[in-house]
């Protein structure tokens, strides 16, 4: 990475700059904590919904669920075209952009007068966070040599994990003690530190030489638009009815968006997406094992607050704290994996992480009514153990694949996954959890608190059931996930 050109897929000459040491990881700072704000937001914001309804006096389903899911589609919707343009004008434009619509979008939603305008303000500010999710990893791919990359990705994770798992908690003491506009008004001094030491301290690593290329509008509105309808008919597939035309509409348009896109790419000289990733064996597998370790790995957040609050009857903040130990460990074995990747490459670690979460998913799967706390706890640990082992050597191997011309690009394109994954995970468990009778169950335990025994002990046992189909699932798709990782071959920065 030392060189002094670089070439990508189109020979377009990249002027590269040498790394400077003292600021790497200033650099590694900022994209931390910027995923880290962005994050934390995806997931704060969901435990003070019933306080937010009650404000509007709203119900705690439909239009209110647009605070969660307008977001998510905002973000799936433009994060590759966002990629696209930070390959071609350059990334700190589009970070300073980000932070800076993300904190206005955040003071927004705190002042919001009605849930229309808040709804509004969720969505402007989701164009702020896809801004910074387009950028975060190839701020670190573009300033760390392949030799340091796994050990920053890592550290990157971490933080990024933290925001998502400490969100319910931190929402849950600030709904209490505060009120639930300080959901968002906690992300402004966050930000506002950020935002000047992004001024100060990134410089861009290289510069194209003359033309930077064109903008694809086309490719960008069909991706964006067909990311959009995907997103939207799998977060309200439950509500609507997996047989709706709703769903059903929303889903054929929006998948078949997505596949007059891959046609139109291929006939556009500056595409928004370059078909030549989606045909590189190992990038592609590499995203897909991703996704479905999103898809299985985000649902012991979404699943198991139910299972602490409605079957074991604990408060919000016990529930909190018993699900930090998936992040801790995940915090420690995410750089350690980085280091390990850095050192002998990803080949087998991406595999072996997501298999020990795999069986770790699979212990969850076990417990019930009567489970101990201990037992509770050293399942998460140990499955946070194989996330944090999968994932850092994993997303090397995905930037490691692209050419430094479109480390924007892959980067949107794994956040793109990352929320795709999400989305598809909580609302293909939700549906088997409800299949199988936990969520009705759920209600009536969160309700009815004068059950007889016998009573009780049946709502309990079909809890439980449509808990254990839950997990399953969860386990099912990390099974898979082992598979996708171990065909995708040995990437261009393994160790030969």
């Amino acid at each position: 990475m030392n060189v002094d050109t670089i070439k990508g897929y189109g020979d377009t000459p990249l002027q590269a700059k040498p790394f400077r040491p003292s600021n790497k990881w200033a650099i590694l700072f900022l994209a931390a904590f910027s995923g880290f704000i962005t994050s934390l937001d995806s997931s704060i914001v969901n435990i003070g919904l019933p306080t937010i309804a009650q404000t509007f006096h709203v119900g705690v389903s439909g239009e209110i669920e647009w605070i969660i899911i307008g977001y998510l589609v905002i973000i799936a919707s433009v994060l590759l075209t966002f990629g696209r343009i930070a390959d071609l004008i350059g990334r700190k434009p589009i970070l300073v952009s980000g932070l800076t619509i993300f904190v206005i979008g955040s003071a927004l939603c705190g002042m919001a007068p009605s849930l229309l305008l808040l709804i509004a303000a969720r969505l402007f500010q989701g164009i702020g966070a896809a801004l910074i999710f387009s950028v975060n990893i190839a701020l670190i791919t573009s300033t760390f040599t392949h030799r340091e990359r796994g050990l920053a990705l890592g550290l990157n994770a971490v933080v990024v994990s933290l925001g998502i798992s400490v969100g319910p908690t931190i929402g849950g003491l600030i709904t209490q003690y505060l009120t639930w506009r300080w959901i968002f008004y906690v992300n402004v001094p966050v930000v506002l530190i950020v935002l000047p030491a992004t001024f100060l301290l990134y410089r861009e690593q290289y510069a194209r030489q003359g033309l930077r290329g064109r903008f694809d509008p086309w490719g960008a509105v069909l991706l964006g638009v067909g990311f959009a309808l995907v997103t939207l008919g799998l977060s309200f597939g439950e509500e609507w009815g997996w047989t709706s035309i709703s769903l059903i509409s929303s889903l054929v348009v929006g998948f078949g968006l997505l596949i007059c896109s891959f046609f139109v790419e291929q006939h556009v000289k500056h595409p928004v997406l370059d078909i030549k990733l989606l045909k590189n064996r190992v990038f592609v597998f590499a995203n897909i094992s991703f996704i479905l370790c999103m898809m299985a790995l985000f649902t012991p957040g979404f699943i198991m607050p139910f299972y602490f609050e409605q079957l074991r009857g604990l408060s919000v903040v016990e529930t909190g704290l018993l699900l930090t130990p998936l992040p801790l460990t995940f915090a420690v074995a995410a750089p350690l994996s980085g280091m390990l990747a850095d050192r002998f490459g990803s080949r087998w670690i991406s595999p072996i992480g997501l298999g020990i979460a795999c069986i770790g998913l699979y212990l969850l799967s076990l417990l019930n009514v009567h489970s101990s706390l201990f037992d509770i706890i050293w399942r998460l640990a140990f499955t946070g153990v194989g996330q944090g082992l999968f994932q850092s050597p994993n997303t090397r191997t995905i930037m490691g694949e692209a050419p430094i011309a479109e480390q924007g690009e892959a980067s949107g394109l794994l956040a793109t996954g990352r929320v795709m994954g999400q989305s598809i995970g909580v609302a293909l468990i939700g549906t088997f959890f409800a299949i199988f009778g936990g969520s009705a169950a759920g209600v009536i335990l969160s309700l009815h608190q004068h059950l007889s025994a016998a009573r009780l002990s049946i709502v309990q046992n079909q809890f439980v059931v449509g808990y254990h189909a839950a997990l399953l699932i969860c386990t099912l798709l990390a099974a898979v996930g082992i598979f996708t990782a171990l065909a995708r071959g040995k990437g261009v920065t393994e160790h030969q």
